[in-house]
């Protein structure tokens, strides 16, 4: 199932790096970003996790509340948030998804079927309050 602009997001329940998670219980009434990334520890995922982090404030001024996901464990994503907190200078301020099973990524479309079955493609998804897809 692809999610298509107008299409409500569905909704599910995670172990993230900030505990366990409803995700329309998360969001509320705000905006939603949900993005995913193909690993822990590379490059590109980190820098850009910890420039979601450092722009908090903007995102807070428009009622947007951030999650990521990837397919790795809950511990490596741990270790990951001390790697980003390190090397991007920031305090890490929102949740990252382990999404071990794929159940979430797969719900959501996210695994390019030509791309290796253990990588979540680069995905961004931007939900309104309604949690449609915006």
């Amino acid at each position: 199932m692809s999610l298509r602009l107008g299409d409500i997001a569905p909704n599910f329940k995670a172990q993230t790096t900030e505990g366990e998670i409803d995700f329309y219980e998360y969001l509320g009434s705000s905006w939603g970003v949900l993005y995913s990334h193909p690993a822990d520890f590379t490059p590109v995922c980190t820098t850009e996790l910890g420039r979601t982090a450092a722009l908090k404030a903007e995102f807070d001024k428009r009622n947007v509340k951030v999650i990521a996901l990837s397919v790795d464990p809950l511990p490596s994503h741990k270790e990951w948030v001390k790697d980003i907190e390190e090397t991007q200078h920031v305090s890490l301020n929102f949740p990252i998804i382990a999404d071990e099973n794929r159940k979430i990524a797969e719900m959501y479309d996210m695994i390019h079927p030509n791309a290796t079955e253990k990588v979540t493609v680069r995905t961004v998804f931007v939900l309104d309050p309604d949690k449609k897809s915006a």
